[in-house]
C-alpha cells in the first residue's frame, strides 16, 4: 500500500491524508485545491459583454450575479467553524465541490434572474467553504504560530491573484472559445478536486464533533437579504432613475423591513447570528467605515477604467493579457510589503494603512493627470501596479485590525460583517456613485461644449461629421473621468491627511493568542449552553 512510516516530528500534521501520500506535498495540494475553489464563481466578468449578449441581460443584471456570488461567501463566514466541527474534512471538501460543480452547469442555462441569483449565492456559500476547509488545514504550514500578521498577507495574496488569474483566464477562454468555457472549465477543476480528495484524503476528526444546534439561520437569512437588497439598490439605481422609481421605493421600504426584523431578533434571541456585543467592540464601527470609504474608492477598477479603456477601444483580451499582470505584482509586493513591515521592522498597523492610502492616491493621480486620448497601454502599467499594492496592504492590514478588535467567538461574525462591507457593499456604493456621477458630467460636458462648436463654420463638402462626433465624445468621456478621477483622489487624500494628522493606532501591536481547536470547541460549547 506504500510508505507505513509515522508522519514526521514538528506540530504540522494532516492526518486526513492516506499514508501513501508524501508529507511534503500534502500541504502544496490543499494549496492548489484552494486556489480551484477561488477560480470559481456565479457568473465571470471577464465575458461581461459576451453575457449580456449571449443571455440579453443588462449589466445591471450580470452585476447582481456577482454581488449575489459575494454575498453568499460573506455572509456565511459565522457558519464555517461550525461545519467544521460537525463535518469531517473530507466530506465538507466533497460537499463544496460538487456545490460549485453542479452550480457552474446549470447557471448558464438559466434565464429568470431571481434564480440566477440564488444559484450564485448558494455557489459563493460553497466556494468559501472550500476555501477555508483548505486553508484552516495549511494554516501552522503557513505560520507555525498562528501568526496573523504573517497569514493575512499570504491569506490575500493567494485570494486577489486568484481573482485576477480567474479574470484572464476567462478572457482568454472567451476569446478563443466561448464564454460557457469557464463554467466547463470550473466544473472540471471540481471533478478533479472530488477525485483527488476520494483518492488521497480518509475521513478524520481533528477537532471535537458538535452538532448543528443553536445556529439562527433565520437571522443569517435576514442579514443577506439585507445586503442584497441594499445592493439591489445602489446597482440598479441609476438605471430606475433612483427614488423616482416605484421599484427602487419597493425595495427601500423592503430593505427598512428586514434590517428591523433583523435588528430585533438579533437583540431579543439567545443566540443570534451576530450578537450585539460585537457592535459594541471599541472601533470596530470605524474600521468598518473607513472600510467602505476605500471599496468605494477601489471599485474605480471596475467602472471608471472600463470606460476609459473602452474609450480608448482596447479590447477584453488585451486588457486581461497585459494590465491583468501589472496588477498580480501589484498583489505580491503589496504582501512582501505589509511583512516586512510587521514582522522585520515591527512597526504599527495604523502607519500601514497610511502607506496603502498614499499608493491608492498615486493610482487615482496617475489618471487624472496622464489620462489622454493619446495613450499608450504601457502607461498603465505603474498605476495597476499600485492599485494592486494598495488593495492587498488595506485588505490585510483591515482583516488584521478586526482580528485584534474582537473577541475569538465572535471574530467570525464580525468578519461576515467586514466582508459584507469588503466583497460587495462597499464597492457598489462606489459604483453608484461613479456611474450617477459620469452621466451628470457627460450630459454637462456635452452640453457646456457643443456650444463652441455650434459657433464653428465648417465646409460640409470635407468635413467628415461621423468622425468628428466619435473624436468629441471620447473626448467629452475623457474630460468627464479625469472630473471624477479627480473628486475621488480628493477624497483619498483626505482620508490620508487624516490618519497623518491623527497617528494614533486602533488597534494592539502585540497579537493575541490563537487558541487550539480543544480550547475552541469547549469555548462554543459553553456559549450554547448559555
Amino acid at each position: 500500500m506504500g510508505n507505513h512510516a509515522g508522519p514526521p516530528p514538528g506540530p504540522f500534521q494532516m492526518p486526513m491524508y492516506h499514508r501513501f501520500v508524501p508529507h511534503k506535498i500534502r500541504p502544496w495540494i490543499y494549496l492548489i485545491f484552494a486556489i480551484c475553489f477561488q477560480f470559481s464563481g456565479g457568473m465571470y466578468m471577464g465575458a461581461l459583454n459576451e453575457i449580456i449578449g449571449g443571455k440579453s441581460l443588462m449589466r445591471e443584471d450580470v452585476l447582481m450575479c456577482l454581488y449575489s456570488n459575494l454575498a453568499g461567501m460573506a455572509i456565511y463566514f459565522p457558519l464555517l467553524f461550525r461545519m467544521k466541527f460537525r463535518f469531517t474534512n473530507k466530506t465538507l471538501l466533497l460537499a463544496s465541490a460538487l456545490t460549485i460543480a453542479a452550480c457552474n452547469i446549470v447557471i448558464p442555462h438559466i434565464d429568470t434572474l431571481p434564480i440566477l441569483w440564488t444559484v450564485c449565492f448558494i455557489s459563493g456559500c460553497a466556494k468559501i467553504q472550500g476555501t477555508f476547509e483548505c486553508i484552516s488545514n495549511i494554516q501552522l504550514w503557513i505560520t507555525p504560530k498562528r501568526d496573523f500578521a504573517i497569514f493575512f498577507p499570504v491569506l490575500h495574496t493567494v485570494i486577489l491573484c486568484s481573482i485576477q488569474a480567474s479574470d484572464l483566464i476567462t478572457t482568454w477562454l472567451v476569446h478563443h472559445y466561448h464564454w460557457h468555457a469557464m463554467h466547463w472549465l470550473v466544473t472540471g477543476l471540481m471533478f478533479m478536486v472530488m477525485l483527488a480528495v476520494t483518492l488521497l484524503t480518509k475521513h478524520c476528526r481533528i477537532v471535537p464533533k458538535m452538532p448543528l444546534y443553536g445556529i439562527d439561520w433565520l437571522g443569517a437569512l435576514l442579514w443577506a437579504m439585507l445586503g442584497l437588497e441594499l445592493v439591489f439598490i445602489f446597482n440598479y439605481g441609476d438605471f430606475y432613475d433612483w427614488f423616482h422609481s416605484p421599484v427602487i421605493r419597493a425595495i427601500f421600504g423592503a430593505a427598512l423591513i428586514t434590517g428591523g426584523v433583523a435588528t430585533h431578533r438579533m437583540i431579543h434571541i439567545r443566540h443570534p447570528f451576530l450578537e450585539p456585543g460585537m457592535w459594541k467592540t471599541k472601533h470596530l464601527v470605524p474600521i468598518l467605515l473607513l472600510m467602505a470609504v476605500v471599496e468605494s474608492m477601489l471599485i474605480s477598477e471596475h467602472v471608471l477604467e472600463k470606460i476609459y479603456y473602452a474609450a480608448m477601444q482596447y479590447s477584453e483580451y488585451t486588457i486581461a493579457s497585459t494590465l491583468n499582470w501589472c496588477t498580480i505584482i501589484g498583489i505580491v509586493s503589496g504582501a512582501l510589503f505589509s511583512l516586512f513591515w510587521l514582522k522585520r521592522l515591527q512597526y504599527s498597523y495604523y502607519k500601514l494603512i497610511s502607506i496603502g492610502l498614499a499608493a491608492m492616491a498615486g493610482y487615482l493621480a496617475y489618471f487624472y493627470f496622464f489620462m489622454s486620448p493619446e495613450d499608450n497601454i504601457e502607461l498603465f502599467y505603474l498605476p495597476l501596479i499600485m492599485r494592486g499594492f494598495s488593495s492587498c496592504v488595506l485588505s490585510s492590514i483591515f482583516m488584521l485590525s478586526v482580528k485584534q478588535l474582537v473577541p475569538f467567538l465572535q471574530f467570525f461574525q464580525a468578519l461576515a460583517v467586514f466582508n459584507i462591507i469588503h466583497m460587495f457593499l462597499g464597492g457598489s456604493i462606489g459604483g453608484a456613485l461613479y456611474t450617477t456621477g459620469m452621466n451628470y458630467y457627460m450630459t454637462d460636458n456635452i452640453t457646456r461644449y457643443s456650444s463652441y462648436v455650434d459657433s464653428v463654420a465648417v465646409n460640409p463638402a470635407t468635413f467628415n461629421f461621423p468622425e468628428f462626433i466619435d473624436a468629441f465624445l471620447s473626448n467629452m468621456q475623457i474630460a468627464s473621468l479625469k472630473q471624477l478621477y479627480g473628486w475621488v483622489l480628493y477624497a483619498c487624500i483626505f482620508t490620508f491627511l487624516a490618519f497623518l494628522l491623527y497617528d494614533r493606532p486602533y488597534v494592539r501591536r502585540a497579537l493575541r493568542r490563537i487558541p487550539r481547536w480543544k480550547e475552541v470547541g469547549q469555548k462554543l460549547k459553553s456559549a450554547i449552553r448559555h
